[in-house]
């Protein structure tokens, strides 16, 4: 099973039913090293952006997924973001959407 950790509208469960076609399970959970960016994106969504300090912190859900599921995110996600594989404070790892900077 993946984890894909949510800061921003795939918590939205509009947005879930539209992308997955059914509501992900998840908890909330915290990653470490980050600060979160509101209105970044498009002068409308939000953007977490690596500190490397641990000090800096984002709230959020780790949704359990499938590889399917993480292949619709990412046409949902656009080239705005790239997906990156991160530890959270729980212990697991969970897939984040991150800036782009291509």
């Amino acid at each position: 099973m993946e984890y894909l950790f949510s800061y921003g509208t795939l918590q939205d469960l509009q947005v879930q039913q539209y992308i997955f076609g059914r509501l992900l399970k998840g908890k909330t959970d915290i990653v470490s090293g980050f600060k979160k960016l509101d209105n970044i994106v498009y002068g409308r969504y939000p953007l977490v952006v690596n500190t490397n300090n641990p000090k800096d912190k984002v709230m959020g859900m780790a949704y359990e997924v499938t590889e399917v599921d993480l292949k619709k995110a990412d046409i949902y996600e656009t080239s705005a973001y790239k997906r990156e594989l991160f530890h959270l404070e729980s212990g697991g790892k969970a897939w984040i959407y991150i800036e782009n900077s291509k």
